[in-house]
């Protein structure tokens, strides 16, 4: 079969021919429906070293997969050949504490899990390919009715990772808040459609380009702010002078945490998702009282059954832009350009 390879550090993938995979017992192989291309491969492709992360290439491309069973192990009974199911990403250990809940992505053992602080497209083989092999049954999820995988594929992490970040502070979300969304692009989009969702909050988009404000408009934003030196005072203005009460910053670059922090209200969420590689100080002063600052990473396998429901029933959708697997290269490079409208999946 085909599949997309990353074969070494700082390199650009590789369309190269391997063997079609093959269940063990208990495992599951998925004919790939739709499989996401994320700015994280991004990263690995042009800036991690060797020795960064517990793993190494080569192996295929592609943490967020969606598609159909195609055969499974001896023992497997959750689902059965010909089924859509969805792939949880994050592949744990499965009997630690927080794997047990279906808390996958903060395993406390990654070094019995199948691969240590990854999964399939992170050092295990991913889904830009004909099939992708499933270590464990767990992790496939079936899909609703009328939820196809080409549509399914993007909420396995462009979904689910703004679920989760969001849901941690869904307490927050009353009808007198203010959710402030830095970045609206692949992430922040579905982020907009995830705060109206869970919560009653205004919605504030923020972005510096015009055409992904216009996107978080479309998809339910209530003001757009465009980013730059007056970005918090227009934040402010929107929030009567108090703040907002939980942000959200899809970017991660310094000037976006900054940011996050100049307009967060007291006793606020602020949660940095993207890698953007920002740096801010951090002291008693630094930011309002009682702000929380976190990171988080993906989410959990109960809360992408929640986001799953949420998109057969229309409330959240991935815009997305359809690239075959011969073309799975140019969708990154598409994507690096800033040319990818949403999220960009590879249909073999």
């Amino acid at each position: 079969m085909k599949a997309l390879r990353l074969m070494d550090w700082k390199s650009s993938p590789e369309l190269v021919e391997v063997a079609d995979p093959t269940p063990g017992p208990g495992e599951v192989v998925v004919r790939i429906g739709g499989a996401g291309a994320c700015h994280s491969d991004l990263h690995l492709m042009h800036d991690f070293e060797p020795g960064l992360l517990p793993w190494n290439p080569p192996f295929t491309l592609g943490h967020e997969n969606a598609g159909w069973v195609h055969a499974v192990g001896d023992g497997v009974t959750r689902v059965q050949p010909g089924q859509a199911v969805a792939v949880y990403g994050p592949w744990g250990c499965g009997t630690c504490a927080r794997c047990s809940l279906g808390i996958e992505n903060y395993c406390e053992n990654p070094l019995d899990a199948p691969v240590a602080g990854g999964g399939g497209g992170l050092g295990l083989d991913g889904g830009m390919a004909e099939y992708l092999l499933v270590p464990d049954a767990r992790q496939v999820v079936p899909l609703p009715e009328g939820l196809e995988p080409v549509t399914a594929a993007g909420l396995t992490d462009a979904g689910l990772t703004p679920y989760h970040a969001i849901n941690r502070s869904r307490h927050l979300l009353t009808p007198d808040a203010t959710i402030v969304a830095i970045g609206v692009g692949g992430l922040g989009h579905v982020g907009v459609q995830i705060a109206k969702a869970l919560g009653a909050a205004q919605v504030v988009a923020v972005d510096m380009k015009q055409e992904a404000l216009d996107l978080a408009v479309a998809v339910g934003a209530d003001h757009t702010v465009m980013s730059g030196e007056s970005a918090a005072d227009e934040i402010r203005a929107l929030t009567g002078g108090r703040g907002a009460d939980v942000v959200v910053d899809f970017v991660g670059a310094t000037p976006t945490v900054e940011l996050a922090r100049a307009v967060a209200r007291p006793m606020s969420d602020v949660t940095i998702v993207g890698i953007g590689g920002g740096d801010v100080p951090f002291s008693f002063f630094s930011q309002g009282y009682e702000v929380n600052l976190a990171t988080t990473y993906w989410g959990t396998r109960p809360e992408l059954v929640e986001l799953l429901t949420l998109a057969a029933r229309g409330v959240v959708r991935v815009e997305h832009t359809v690239y075959s697997l011969d073309d799975a290269a140019q969708a990154y490079v598409d994507l690096e350009a800033g040319k990818v409208r949403g999220r960009a999946v590879v249909v073999p």
